[in-house]
């Protein structure tokens, strides 16, 4: 397995994770609690978090990667006919 195919495997996890952590958490400016600012959408997230959401992203992705590396490298499951 390549250094490339690893950079990867990582890219795409990222982004799944990313994807699926981003409405997590979310308080958007309807809620009573929430100052709605004036010219926005009312539904827009007041905070939606963005780097936060990124470095736990980053670090899942890591940990779900090297998984996926010693999976693969100890023939647990075979990815080849």
């Amino acid at each position: 397995m390549g250094f490339v195919t690893l950079i990867l495997v990582y890219v795409v996890i990222w982004w799944l994770v990313f994807f699926a952590a981003l409405p997590v958490g979310v308080k958007h400016q309807q809620e009573p609690d929430e100052n709605t600012v004036e010219g926005t959408d009312p539904g827009a997230p007041s905070n939606p978090n963005l780097k936060k959401k990124a470095l736990y992203t980053s670090v899942i992705a890591f940990v779900l990667t090297i998984v996926y590396y010693f999976v693969a490298a100890s023939d647990l499951i075979s990815f080849r006919p």
